[in-house]
Formats: C-alpha cells, sequence, structure tokens
C-alpha cells in the first residue's frame, strides 16, 4: 500500500513537470509542510493562515488545525498561535470540541529560506482549553520544545528534520487523577520541487507520548506515520500565494494498520504595518 501510494504520487509529479517544463520561473513553495515545521520564519510583512485537516480511517479519530504566523519587526522574531478542532473515539461520550491552544515563539537562529542549511528553535506553551474528559487536552498548562532544521541537499531536492519534547507538569485525565506525562518527538520530511510550484513530498513523524491512567502514574505509547503527498501554489500579483495540499498519513511499527486523510491549505500575503 505504502510503495503503490508514492509511485502513484511520483507518475502523477513527473506528468505534471513535463507540463510546466516552459513555463516562466514561479515564486517556489517553501514553508508548507504538513506534519512537521521548515525552519524558515515569516518574512518581514507577510503572514500566513495555515489549515490542516487529518481523519483516520481505523480510529475514526479526527483533528483540525489553524494556525497564524506573524513576523516580529524582522524575520528573526516570529510569533504565532494554533487552534485546535478535534475529536477522539476512544473515549466515553466523545464529540467535536476544541483542544488545547498553542501559543508559539520561533527564533530564526541560523539562514532562512535563501539559504542551504536554515535552523529555527521553538518554544510554545500549551494553555489547558481543551476538555480532558473526552481526551481533548492534557488538562493542565505544558510548554513544548522543537527544533527544526532545513538544509538543501539538491537544488530541487530539500530535507528538514525536527526533534522535539513537551512537558505537562500536572496533566489530568477525565476522571480527575493528576500526573506529570512528558513527550519526544522526531520527525523528517523529503521534498521534491518538480516545479517551483508542484512538490511531491514525504514525511516521516514519530510521537513518544505519555497519558494518566491513575493518580502520579502514566502509561507511554508510541505511534509512526509515513505520509506521501504533494502541494501546489497559485500565485498572484498582489503576493497572495495560496498552496493547497493532500497526503496519505500511514501507520507503521506500532502504529501498523492504520490509515487516513490529510488536507492541507495555506493563504500568504502581504499586510500593512501600522508604520505604514
Amino acid at each position: 500500500m505504502i510503495v503503490r501510494s508514492i509511485v502513484c504520487l511520483f507518475g502523477l509529479l513527473c506528468y505534471c513537470s513535463e507540463l510546466g517544463g516552459q513555463s516562466t520561473p514561479k515564486p517556489k513553495i517553501q514553508d508548507n509542510s504538513f506534519l512537521l515545521e521548515e525552519a524558515y520564519n515569516q518574512e518581514p510583512g507577510v503572514v500566513q493562515h495555515i489549515f490542516n485537516f487529518t481523519y483516520l480511517f481505523e480510529s475514526n479519530d479526527w483533528s483540525a488545525t489553524f494556525t497564524q504566523e506573524w513576523p516580529v519587526k524582522s524575520q528573526r522574531h516570529q510569533f504565532s498561535y494554533t487552534l485546535v478542532g478535534t475529536s477522539i473515539s476512544g473515549f466515553a461520550n466523545s464529540s467535536l470540541g476544541f483542544g488545547d491552544i498553542a501559543i508559539n515563539y520561533r527564533l530564526q537562529a541560523m539562514g532562512s529560506g535563501e539559504t542551504r542549511l536554515a535552523i529555527a528553535p521553538r518554544v510554545s506553551l500549551l494553555l489547558p482549553t481543551g476538555n480532558e474528559l473526552f481526551g481533548r487536552g492534557y488538562g493542565g498548562t505544558g510548554i513544548q520544545f522543537n527544533l527544526p532544521v532545513s538544509y538543501e541537499l539538491l537544488p530541487k531536492l530539500v530535507a528538514h528534520w525536527n526533534a522535539g519534547t513537551t512537558l505537562v507538569p500536572n496533566a489530568k485525565n477525565e476522571f480527575g487523577q493528576k500526573a506529570s506525562v512528558t513527550g519526544v518527538n522526531a520527525a523528517q520530511g523529503l521534498i521534491w520541487l518538480a516545479r517551483p510550484d508542484f512538490n511531491v513530498m514525504l514525511e516521516t513523524v514519530w510521537n513518544n507520548s505519555q497519558s494518566v491512567i491513575a493518580t502520579d502514574l502514566t502509561e507511554r505509547f508510541n505511534d509512526v506515520l509515513i505520509s506521501p503527498g504533494v502541494r501546489w501554489a497559485h500565485n498572484f500579483k498582489s503576493g497572495l500565494q495560496i498552496v493547497p495540499g493532500v497526503a496519505v498519513p500511514i501507520g507503521i511499527g506500532p502504529t501498523s494498520g492504520e490509515k487516513g486523510i490529510l488536507f492541507y491549505l495555506s493563504l500568504e500575503h502581504p499586510f500593512r504595518t501600522l508604520a505604514e
């Protein structure tokens, strides 16, 4: 199944690449991975709105996120926030609702989208806005660190790596029991720029997380997803770039048997600052 999906995506890519071989140069897609982060902060005067929807067929779980990213005076500093809507089927009386909100700061420590190597560490404050009774949040305030690294392997092949950790000192389960939980994550993505405005992607994500099962007692879980996908861009003279995308997340290892569908949409455009 995995091999078949990848072969189909690469076949579609090659066909579209041939169609666009004689086109004029277009702005390339850069900061639009689906399941991980590229190490490229927003350029000064440019804001990005990101919508992501994922549905997993085996577990019948789904989540939708909205992220808005703003540069703070320059590309070196970036502020963003993430809103989550989710439904987790493993909980009694589970229903649609909001998850925990993430408030994020990211530092462009090295490079940018114009350099071969870029590094942009992120720190996030996790606010307990989700309802732990339905599995939609940690039930306590947490902090998260993530380190995105991006590197241009070849002119048309870019790799991205993420590694991070999450700490929630007073997480709570649906029975009101509390414990400290930690998690670690790692991810790797490969982007082939068949055309600047049409890319094929292969992302792999590993999460190791804990859940509270009794007071001061936790259980640890692993999940691994490999996700082939494609994204394409519509560029406008105003500076607006619209990037839709679709991917097929597939569980491997401890998550074997899981399959899903992912839809992505980004709108990136200039904004007027107060100084203007």
